[in-house]
């Protein structure tokens, strides 16, 4: 079977939630189907990866997206109905790679990640192919979710983009074969968009073996956070939580430590930051296991989160009990439960994170052990995703009937003022 795959960020390094799933997706493919990957890339850094991904996809075509042009051509689309997730991942160069792939070796599937990548999926020449679109999580709903704690205008353009996006994902899941998603609780916002259209769940997965500390937990007081820096929800919470928790933690604990650690950092995290000696900001790191082997905690103060945070699920699995918001925990496995303590005001998160520090080391670390992560491992959850594959792609005059529930996809034309009027 012939897969062409559509990623709005180059799968490697896999060093960030969506890239570890579509990487891990990739490696499960490699030996099953002749995989073709058009993805796009924001910068030279990431474009300098490609040929880690060529080990493991056949072909690989990296879209550069002007991300000045975008944000300028965004400004003048706030009065029309097109999402601006569309114009902002907008590559002049996408569709003629996309009709030279066609020409050469049309594809069987059309796998498409994330609702940013639906769109071209949905047009010439691929809006003939079956499609498969993994939205991982409901992006509309984290618009909203974020324009809920945001001031206007910022609030005015989340709440905008909550109901152009969504009107745009109620349509690409209806036309796809199969929409998957990380979680029962995404599944559940999928299907209230397009209560016809057919939701999967496909868990992510979790390293164990790789994480699993190699010694004994830390002597430490050090509080740990890992994550990308510019992701707003990540600045957001991590801000919040130097500003409202992290005082109260050190007056109590004065040899406590925070670490940030993961790439670029905000300004106005930095900033704040600044002014703390008990503070680490490190940005990029070549690898975040050490720091958190050499933690004594892991935070995830994230006010506005979908999906799976893998952060939280990488801090147990590399021996570290956590304090997480309710948004943080609504996403993860019943069995993060056991590692994990649930806080959403600044005086609980503080409480949490102090009673965690004053356990021993050992405490700590049988606190983290009490949850079993070793049925999470990428191959266990990723199971399902190569016969959902073959499913959408029965090709015609085989015999076999497609399921009822996944529709053609022939003739799909995207009419933004008709999407934005049917949400």
């Amino acid at each position: 079977m012939r897969i062409l795959v559509l990623t709005h960020r180059l799968p490697y390094a896999p060093n960030r939630g969506d890239r570890l799933r579509a990487y891990h997706m990739l490696q499960g493919l490699k030996h099953r189907a002749e995989v073709e990957l058009v993805s796009l890339v924001h910068d030279d850094e990431e474009a300098s990866h490609a040929d880690e991904v060529r080990a493991v996809v056949d072909r690989v075509h990296t879209v550069r997206v002007p991300r000045l042009r975008n944000y300028a051509r965004a400004a003048t689309k706030l009065m029309g109905d097109m999402p601006l997730t569309h114009g902002l991942l907008d590559a002049p160069q996408m569709h003629g790679i996309l009709d030279g792939i066609c020409r050469r070796h049309r594809p069987d599937l059309v796998f498409a990640y994330c609702s940013g990548m639906a769109r071209f999926a949905l047009q010439a020449p691929l809006d003939t192919i079956p499609l498969v679109l993994d939205f991982v999580d409901i992006d509309s709903q984290k618009w909203r979710d974020m324009a809920r704690v945001s001031p206007p205008p910022l609030s005015w353009i989340y709440t905008r983009e909550a109901a152009t996006l969504g009107a745009f994902e109620a349509l690409a899941a209806g036309r796809a074969a199969a929409s998957l998603v990380v979680n029962a609780r995404e599944a559940a916002i999928a299907r209230a968009l397009a209560p016809a259209a057919n939701v999967r769940v496909l868990n992510n997965g979790i390293e164990t073996t790789r994480l699993h500390p190699p010694h004994g937990p830390a002597d430490s007081a050090r509080v740990v956070f890992c994550g990308v820096m510019n992701y707003a929800p990540n600045d957001e919470g991590m801000r919040w939580f130097v500003r409202h928790v992290w005082p109260s933690v050190v007056t109590a604990r004065p040899d406590a430590t925070l670490a940030i650690v993961g790439s670029d950092p905000t300004p106005a995290l930095k900033s704040l930051c600044a002014g703390h000696a008990s503070i680490e900001i490190t940005g990029r790191v070549p690898d975040v296991r050490e720091w958190l082997w050499e933690s004594a905690i892991g935070i995830a103060p994230l006010h506005v989160a979908r999906g799976v945070q893998n952060k939280a699920l990488e801090a147990i699995a590399a021996g570290l009990p956590i304090v997480i918001t309710e948004a943080v925990a609504g996403g993860l496995p019943d069995a993060a439960a056991h590692a994990s303590s649930v806080a959403n005001t600044p005086d609980q998160f503080a409480h949490h994170v102090l009673a965690l520090l004053a356990l021993s080391p050992a405490e700590r670390r049988d606190r983290a052990n009490r949850s079993d992560l070793s049925h999470l491992t990428w191959a266990d959850t990723l199971k399902p995703l190569w016969p959902l594959l073959e499913h959408a792609a029965v090709p015609r005059g085989s015999g076999r009937a497609p399921d009822s529930r996944m529709p053609s996809l022939h003739g799909v034309r995207i009419d933004y003022g008709t999407v934005s009027r049917r949400q």
